[in-house]
């Protein structure tokens, strides 16, 4: 059985490079989940896919805690959980080519518009991204925030080495266009809209 400690591994120094292939030993391809929150869809798709290698990134320290010790006693070796700034990881110090697919569900909106720097995706983001996953990679996004959802759309429609795919994707964890994430489950109850794109790259 997995310790905490087993799962969970530090963010890379300064000016140090961070390849999540590291992490696991066979070469096996590896999925990453940014803002993995309680952990829910990590769990599912861990579970579902033995063969594959799985990182979550979360900065709250409490979920990022919670999600280590719930993979941890369900004795998954095929998660890791990092406490980062993904926004900063992604763009200064993922390696290329590194990732098999991305998985981004309920980003932070920042809605007000002096907080719109903060908002993980951006321009910048989406320009590394294209070079992070390998070519061929799926990349999945999901928000309940309209405004947020166009300024995606916005920031990624340009770039033409993204080409919009369908979203339901069994094989990716995507069933009946639901993630299964905390959020959405709420969300869904609560029955707010719920705005899905993905993405593979060319």
């Amino acid at each position: 059985m997995p310790t905490i400690e087993d799962i969970t591994v530090d963010p890379p120094d300064i000016g140090e490079q961070f390849d999540p292939r590291t992490l696991f030993p066979d070469g096996r391809p590896v999925e990453l989940e940014i803002g993995s929150g309680k952990g829910g869809f990590l769990l599912r798709r861990a579970q579902a896919a033995p063969d594959r290698g799985f990182v979550g990134i979360e900065w709250a320290n409490k979920f990022y805690k919670y999600t280590a010790d719930r993979m941890a006693r369900w004795g998954l070796n095929n998660v890791r959980m990092m406490r980062a700034d993904a926004k900063h990881l992604f763009i200064h110090q993922m390696a290329k080519n590194c990732l098999d697919a991305l998985h981004i569900y309920h980003p932070d909106p920042w809605p007000k518009a002096r907080h719109h720097k903060r908002r993980l995706i951006d321009t910048e983001f989406v320009r590394q991204v294209v070079t992070i996953v390998k070519p061929g990679a799926r990349w999945a996004i999901q928000t309940d925030h309209a405004e947020y959802f166009e300024w995606i759309r916005e920031r990624t429609s340009p770039r033409p080495e993204l080409t919009e795919i369908p979203y339901d994707d069994p094989e990716f964890g995507i069933v009946d266009e639901e993630a299964g994430t905390n959020f959405e489950i709420k969300y869904i109850k609560e029955g707010r809209p719920i705005y899905r794109i993905a993405f593979r790259t060319r």
